[in-house]
């Protein structure tokens, strides 16, 4: 290991995250009863120009009067480039209490858009003596934020998490496609001519690959959780399911729900399976005993447990308790 360590956010379930616009209340008050790990409450991209002033006032009125029991709160802000941002910030600090746990930062393009928000909420924080400090939650979904994502994961000791924002993203990198978060027939590979002749083979490829890799890195080295975001098409389970197991695969703890019907698939594949947490737990069990023998090293069903597999083996322990624990 590296003799820097790496300071971890506060563990939170992240498996799925509801997006809820603000200006619809009755989803507001239904959202609190969905099974979902984080709700965010949108006064962004999910809401018209002319609601932006109702759809703060409804999220302000639900933090107050909805209980929303255990689950994860946040809010996301317009953006910095618009003039309702900043009345977002106050507004939802001061007229609160202390249910909100998270503020969710969108297109977040350098290091400073972030110290730019963390100004003033932390000046909000001291003005009206709130005692919970607000975590943030930023969205890589432009080129720019791209190219400074190393940057803006450590731009804050507020920072929890960073979110892949598919669509904006192909649109700041003007990619050809117009689904959002689904593949494109046209990014494959097409193998060889087969010797003597026949059909040739064509596999589709994840264009969405290098964006989700590069966001997992930049928020495990910095000690973020990674999030997949939106999956448009919420009649495709299949299709929403082969993209959440892609990310998971790369890292990404847990997958936006755009939709009711995309939770329990978001939670379902960002959950250790049974099978793989009973085996996580023998093995704790197996280096346990090996060293009350005096043994550096074990080998369970014929296979070396090293200090990898022991980490491996504690997150998943680690993770199945806290979801038993909801």
């Amino acid at each position: 290991m590296s003799f820097k360590i790496v300071q971890q956010a506060p563990a939170r379930l992240n498996r799925s995250e509801l997006a809820v616009p603000g200006s619809n209340a009755k989803m507001l008050e239904k959202a609190a009863t969905s099974a979902a790990d984080v709700i965010f409450l949108d006064l962004e991209d999910a809401v018209a120009p002319d609601d932006k002033e109702q759809a703060r006032e409804n999220i302000i009125q639900a933090l107050n009067d909805i209980d929303f029991g255990d689950k994860t709160i946040s809010v996301r802000i317009n953006g910095l480039d618009t003039h309702y941002m900043y009345r977002d910030v106050v507004e939802v600090l001061e007229r609160t209490g202390d249910r909100l746990d998270l503020i969710m930062i969108p297109k977040v393009g350098t290091a400073a858009d972030v110290y730019a928000v963390d100004m003033l909420v932390s000046q909000v924080e001291a003005a009206k003596s709130r005692k919970k400090q607000i975590g943030f939650e930023l969205i890589i979904e432009t080129a720019l934020g791209m190219a400074n994502i190393n940057e803006i994961a450590a731009a804050s000791p507020r920072n929890e998490s960073l979110h892949f924002g598919v669509a904006d993203y192909a649109a700041s990198t003007k990619m050809r496609v117009t689904t959002i978060g689904g593949p494109n027939p046209s990014y494959g590979v097409l193998t060889d001519a087969p010797e003597g002749g026949g059909e040739r083979d064509y596999h589709w490829g994840d264009m969405w690959h290098y964006a989700i890799a590069r966001m997992v890195v930049a928020a495990r080295a910095n000690g973020l959780r990674p999030i997949d975001g939106p999956f448009g098409d919420v009649q495709d389970a299949e299709g929403y399911k082969a993209q959440a197991n892609r990310a998971s695969v790369l890292g990404c703890e847990g997958k936006w729900a755009i939709h009711p019907t995309q939770i329990d698939l978001a939670n379902d594949i960002n959950s250790p399976s049974e099978k793989d947490v009973s085996q996580a737990r023998r093995i704790l069990e197996a280096m346990e005993q090996a060293q009350k023998e005096g043994r550096g090293a074990v080998t369970l069903d014929g296979k070396l447990i090293d200090l990898a597999s022991i980490r491996q083996a504690e997150n998943l322990v680690q993770k199945a308790d806290a979801i038993a624990g909801r």
